[in-house]
C-alpha cells in the first residue's frame, strides 16, 4: 500500500515540498538509467551509429549530480506552515 499524505497537499508545506522534490529526483534517476542502459546496449550492438552516447551520459551524470546536491544539500525546507482554514 502506497504512503499517504495526512492532510490536503500544498506546495507551501515545507515537509510536502521536500517529498515532492525527492520523488522528482527518483523519477531522474530512473529515466537517466532506462534511457542510457538502452543507448549503451545499442553503442555495443554498433558502435558507429551511437558514437555520441559518452558524452550524453557524462553530461547527463553531471546534471544528475547537480540536482541530488541540490536536493540533498542545498535545499531550504525549514519554515512553519499553516494550513488555510477553508
Amino acid at each position: 500500500m502506497p504512503p499517504r499524505w495526512p492532510r490536503k497537499p500544498d506546495r507551501r508545506d515545507p515537509a510536502y515540498r521536500k517529498l515532492e522534490d525527492r520523488m522528482n529526483f527518483a523519477l531522474h534517476v530512473a529515466v537517466f538509467a532506462a534511457t542510457n542502459s538502452g543507448l549503451w546496449f545499442a553503442h555495443q550492438i554498433n558502435p558507429a551509429w551511437v558514437s555520441w552516447v559518452g558524452f550524453l551520459t557524462l553530461g547527463w551524470l553531471a546534471g544528475l549530480a547537480a540536482h541530488g546536491v541540490y536536493i540533498f544539500a542545498i535545499a531550504d525546507y525549514s519554515g512553519t506552515y499553516t494550513p488555510d482554514a477553508d
